[in-house]
């Protein structure tokens, strides 16, 4: 149901139409924009109660003052209303919905299907034939663990066409990371048996695994071989230290997710933190910072939390909260939604608790970060602000170019907003068209690129722009700013000082000859210096990137035998360039239009 916005709005009449089945609602200002989304068991008694109600909160009272249209959809269900309600605030970002940007999978541990399984890092869909552990919060506890496994038991991690094409053991199975199974170092039966316990390890078992591996170092002292039993002391060793670290660790292959919120009374920001246990064992944690959670509760935030959070990860079997909220119908819900009983526990006892107060513990230190952060950069704003004696200061852009002696050209454009760089909003331009190496031609169309959209309204204009370089750049941007009718916006080139040495930076400007140098301790040039780098960094990567891609493509092509068809053939078989370049000759005749012959000859090519 949709009820259009209206010049006058009354609320008692719209209200009174609204059926009482479970749904969601939208709230809309006078411009039509939708302002708050909500889900509802009863639509008409949800949306009464906004306009009924004697005594709102400050901050809903405000929203209610606004409303000036409501639109309606009827679902099926509570846990139907609460997938759409969160799809709708992930694509509205509505302004008075509490807000929890988490857009990024979490990554896995992967066991491949192969005869001899390869333990890896993985971030996307997960395909039935491989095992996969996790999720991990994040990527470095997903490589700590595959550091940790590689030590106790020798798994490789190379990928396939790497492991078809050795003949000789790699470095890691000198420093005994690695048993070997490229070159038949190991039986596929003994491997087997390592994978099959590193699996054990990662859910949760471990007094198993301890107990084979016991069993295995006596059955190695008995037949007198000592090497082999000083492995498997080693590793037993290892897992009994990782045992005593991991204090979550209590027997039982449990998997569950703990979450806690705290504020901070004078600023009123929240954090929330996510702690992962899976298998019994602490993955490590996670912390969120809502965005226009001002004026709600902590138990608003967790609820809001748990329904954002679960509509785009796994849900496990356990969620440990610590503020009291309405579960029934996220528990509802999580369990349609996995297939199997999820319970919400609002009131854990004995080690469960622990775990709580863990996340308690790791929440205030994330928000104490958080605020020490802000304090910092608001320091250095207000720093700069005064060096370049401008009053306003929220939006700053950083533009530099990378390329290697005018081969795969790449500009790039950060954004610094509101005390934080804002990555969603980076671009990267390919430079092309252009004498190679020209780096002022370069700069003008990176910036020509940039700001004819934003010159006519589509875009934002950024309070400073910041460009890496000397005079000759700045007079170039300058130029630009001229042409497109923004000249008004503060221009600052920042160029490498003596050495190209950190800190030597000089400030150019285009209206005086005399550059500014920042003494090196001052928190202007330090913000400066973090915009400028992630500028560098950003521009750097894409053009190390395209460098590769132009380069292998090249020799694709000056191979006799490929054309156009044949190369095309080969990037969609192998994902791209980096698979060409690690195929073997077996994988790449198997190509369509690719004979025995040309395999060996473009294996040749490249290697």
């Amino acid at each position: 149901m949709i009820l259009s916005v209206d010049s006058v709005f009354n609320a008692k009449l719209i209200y009174a139409n609204l059926p009482t089945q479970p749904g969601i609602y939208r709230m809309l200002n006078s411009a039509g924009q939708v302002i708050y989304v909500g889900k509802a068991l009863n639509l008409k008694k949800r949306v009464s109660s906004y306009f009924q109600k004697k005594e709102l909160a400050p901050r809903t009272r405000l929203m209610v003052s606004q409303i000036t249209g409501i639109e309606t959809t009827i679902t099926r269900s509570e846990s139907e209303a609460l997938l759409l309600e969160n799809n709708l605030i992930k694509s509205l970002t509505p302004r008075y919905n509490i807000l929890f940007r988490d857009d990024k999978s979490y990554p896995y541990l992967i066991f491949t299907s192969h005869n001899f399984p390869r333990l890896g890092f993985h971030r996307g869909s997960l395909n039935k034939q491989n095992i996969y552990f996790g999720p991990f919060p994040n990527a470095s506890v997903v490589r700590e663990s595959i550091q940790l496994l590689q030590k106790v038991f020798r798994i490789r991690t190379c990928e396939d066409s790497v492991f078809n094409n050795r003949t000789r053991p790699c470095l890691l199975y000198q420093i005994k990371h690695c048993s070997a199974p490229c070159v038949d170092l190991i039986t596929n039966g003994a491997y087997s048996e390592d994978v099959r316990n590193a699996k054990l390890f990662l859910e949760g078992s471990q007094t198993k695994i301890l107990e084979n591996i016991s069993r295995k170092m006596q059955e190695a002292a008995n037949n007198l071989d000592y090497e082999s039993a000083a492995l498997f002391r080693n590793q037993i060793q290892t897992l009994r230290k990782i045992r005593e670290k991991q204090f979550i660790d209590n027997g039982k292959a449990l998997d569950a997710d703990v979450i806690a919120s705290v504020t901070e009374k004078n600023s009123g920001k929240i954090c929330v933190n996510l702690v992962m246990v899976r298998g019994g064992r602490h993955l490590g944690d996670k912390n969120f910072f809502p965005k226009n959670a001002a004026g709600y509760n902590l138990s608003e935030v967790v609820e809001a939390f748990l329904s954002q959070h679960y509509l785009m990860h796994i849900i496990p079997p356990l969620i440990i909260v610590g503020e009291k909220i309405y579960k029934e119908s996220l528990q509802s819900s999580f369990s349609e939604q996995s297939g199997y009983k999820v319970i919400i526990s609002v009131s854990p006892k004995n080690e469960k608790r622990k775990w709580l107060d863990m996340a308690v513990k790791n929440a205030h230190h994330g928000l104490n970060q958080k605020i020490n952060m802000l304090i910092n950069q608001e320091d250095r704003i207000s720093a700069l602000k005064k060096v370049l004696g401008i009053k306003k200061l929220n939006r700053i852009e950083c533009f530099d170019i990378s390329h290697t002696s005018g081969e795969a050209t790449i500009a790039s454009c950060v954004v610094y907003d509101k005390f934080v760089m804002r990555k969603e909003e980076y671009r990267r331009y390919n430079i092309t068209n252009i004498v190679p190496g020209d780096d002022y031609a370069a700069m003008r169309n990176a910036l020509s690129k940039r700001y004819h959209n934003v010159s006519k309204g589509n875009g934002k204009i950024p309070d400073l722009i910041l460009i890496d370089g000397g005079k000759g750049q700045v007079r170039i941007a300058r130029e630009v700013l001229i042409e497109f009718k923004l000249d008004y916006v503060k221009l600052v080139g920042v160029s490498k000082g003596k050495g190209r040495k950190c800190g030597q930076e000089k400030l150019v400007f285009f209206d005086t000859k005399k550059s500014l140098q920042l003494p090196k301790d001052n928190l202007a040039l330090h913000l400066i210096q973090q915009v400028r780098d992630e500028a560098h960094r950003f521009a750097v990567q894409g053009h190390r990137a395209k460098r590769g891609n132009s380069r292998v493509k090249s020799y694709l092509t000056k191979i006799a035998g490929v054309g156009n068809k044949r190369r095309q053939n080969l990037l969609i078989q192998f994902g791209g360039l980096k698979g060409v370049l690690t195929a073997s000759i077996d994988e790449l005749q198997k190509v369509q239009g690719i004979s025995p012959t040309l395999a060996k000859k473009i294996y040749k090519e490249l290697h």
